[in-house]
């Protein structure tokens, strides 16, 4: 099978991760801002779509060049292979981003690498007329950054982060990928008891328990290349997802529970949990974070907390973080890790952490504020 220049695009802050993620799949990475790249073929696209949890999408480089001028641009474009790429009835967007360049203008980027392609195609497969666009659809992008193009091709589809379990959300959900990197970030063992005390819509220990089970996250949901009959062998994505399958530890026991103060979000955080298939791997409960205790020892707690954006909810926000110190400090053998937009958040909790890492969820600034504890033999 035809061998690609692969990247993998994630969120400022994950990139780390999707390159562990990556190696450990067995695949030489280079960390970039943003992305990972890597090499593969059409059945390490499928593998990874499948099995990334923090990565965004997988794309295909088909090219990259420097351009100063819109006819830079447009010869380097049509001097791509694009016929080993898409086929005559391709419906193929172009989608393009400028920053720092001397073409900035991104409505005429996107419409000379459109030309460029079409030309290139309409002279290899001998088309007088349109191209139809009428097949599978090949999402392109120019990516312009200080003169520097990359073109590529998305194998991915829907966002990764969209597993297909979420039936419904909150108020200001986290994303899917986003909390499976901090439950990776927490170096949680699956023997371990795992808490997310403001679960809100289930989303964190509903990745914990995907990965706590070795359950491919991609599993249960489809992908742009699926549908690309030129390109990937019939048969090919049954047998990855087969093979992922057969990786998947049904049978591990896992002591996870999700907590809310809110009724109305338990309820929807365990419909998206028998969504996922993992009604009996979670327990949800209302509560308050001021009225949980335990007596187990070396858990892990990964929260999300409101931020109290809006001026009059920051009393209650201070509060809360507050009640999480008074609760949380005294359990030396728990990992805390809290995850707030509130850059005061210790002053609050009453104590420093052993670490604070700069996480971007969306375009928002936050910081993971962890604090490790000693585990008790």
């Amino acid at each position: 099978m035809q061998k690609y220049q692969l990247m993998a695009t994630a969120a400022a802050g994950i990139e780390a991760l999707v390159g562990k993620e990556l190696r450990r799949l067995g695949y030489d990475t280079q960390v970039e801002n943003g992305r990972v790249r890597y090499q593969g073929d059409m059945r390490d696209i499928l593998t990874t779509n499948l099995w990334l949890r923090t990565a965004d999408r997988v794309k295909i480089i088909v090219g990259e060049f420097t351009a100063r001028t819109f006819d830079e641009l447009f010869e380097q474009t049509k001097a791509l292979p694009w016929e080993s790429f898409l086929p005559v009835d391709a419906e193929f967007p172009v989608e393009g981003r400028s920053h720092h360049s001397q073409l900035h203008n991104v409505p005429s980027v996107q419409a000379i690498v459109k030309k460029a392609i079409v030309q290139r195609l309409s002279e290899v497969y001998h088309r007088r007329t349109r191209l139809p666009e009428t097949g599978a659809l090949y999402s392109l992008e120019v990516a312009i950054n200080k003169d520097q193009a990359m073109l590529t091709l998305d194998t991915t589809g829907d966002s990764l982060f969209k597993r297909g379990y979420r039936r419904n959300k909150g108020g200001a959900p986290l994303k899917e990928n986003m909390a499976a990197a901090l439950v990776l970030l927490a170096h949680w063992f699956t023997d371990n008891p795992f808490v997310d005390p403001v679960c809100g819509s289930g989303t964190i220990p509903i990745e914990a328990a995907l990965i706590g089970h070795n359950i491919a996250p991609g599993i249960n949901r489809s992908f742009a290349c699926e549908q690309w009959t030129n390109l990937t062998p019939a048969g090919l994505s049954d047998e990855v997802r087969d093979e992922a399958d057969a990786q998947a530890d049904y049978d591990v026991e896992l002591d996870i529970h999700g907590y809310d103060i809110d009724q109305n979000m338990i309820d929807i955080a365990q419909e998206n949990c028998r969504a996922a298939g993992l009604t009996h791997d979670i327990a949800f409960k209302q509560l308050a974070v001021k009225d949980w205790h335990t007596d187990k020892i070396n858990g892990v707690i990964v929260a999300n907390p409101p931020y109290g954006e809006r001026l009059s909810d920051h009393e209650a926000v201070h509060e809360l973080y507050r009640q999480m110190g008074d609760i949380y400090r005294p359990m030396t053998t728990w990992s805390k890790y809290i995850l707030t937009a509130d850059l005061e958040f210790e002053k609050y909790y009453g104590a420093p952490a052993t670490k604070r890492r700069k996480l971007y969820n969306g375009a928002l600034r936050t910081d993971l504020f962890q604090y490790w504890g000693k585990k008790k033999r």
